[in-house]
């Protein structure tokens, strides 16, 4: 289980610093159902990351070879992912904002005033499980999973409950901020929000590349 969790461990981390789950949460704290939208997207985030995880982590255990290792076609998985965050870390650093100029807002963010807990539950899915860049980041931390549990289903949920554990500290932040400090959160909460719009680019780019050459280095060793 410690293996299971150990190599799925730093994908989560990354899960956990992706800035723009982080700014929607910030957004709804400051709409009208705050808490009951910012509980709605914690847990649709937790469900759709950890689910996603953890299929990936069954399909890749289910294909385990007899000796209990993972299977060849893992490895190669695990290089194609990485290859793939590499791309898109790539695509993030050059689209990144230069100087003062502010990147676009994406347009959930507008409508977010209106949310009920049920789309907020349902932006935390679509960012989580269908964004390109959290879902490849959710398919490698499953992969990592699945390729260490060598087919044992309970060590594949409990590695996936923790990852999602783990990546859902970040949205979990602005909530605890928000319960803990009150009207004083505001400010903070703000500034919070603009600088991770301003570096989005930047940090995903950063992690991307990392992970992605953590992913590239652990299918060419288990090859």
């Amino acid at each position: 289980m410690g293996a299971a969790i150990g190599q799925s461990l730093p994908v989560a981390v990354g899960v956990m610093i992706s800035p723009l789950p982080i700014v929607a949460v910030v957004l709804m704290l400051t709409s009208g159902k705050a808490r009951a939208n910012a509980v709605a997207f914690l847990l649709g985030w937790f469900v759709a990351v950890g689910g996603v995880a953890l299929v990936v982590a069954l399909l890749a255990g289910s294909a385990a070879p007899d000796s209990g290792g993972p299977a060849e076609w893992v490895a190669w998985v695990k290089i194609v992912l990485g290859l793939l965050l590499l791309f898109v870390a790539v695509r993030q650093w050059r689209g990144r904002p230069r100087g003062d100029v502010e990147p676009p807002a994406p347009r959930w963010m507008a409508a977010i005033d209106s949310f009920t807990p049920v789309k907020a539950l349902g932006l935390a899915v679509l960012l989580g499980a269908v964004n390109p860049k959290n879902l490849l980041l959710a398919v490698s931390g499953g992969a990592a999973i699945g390729s260490a549990a060598g087919g044992d289903v309970a060590v594949s949920i409990t590695a996936a409950v923790v990852f999602a554990l783990v990546a859902s500290l970040g949205v979990a932040t602005p909530v605890v901020i928000y319960v803990s400090m009150g009207t004083r959160a505001a400010a903070l909460l703000d500034g919070l929000k603009s600088w991770l719009i301003h570096n989005n680019a930047v940090v995903m780019a950063v992690l991307l590349l990392v992970i992605g050459a953590k992913m590239i280095g652990d299918g060419i060793s288990a090859l």
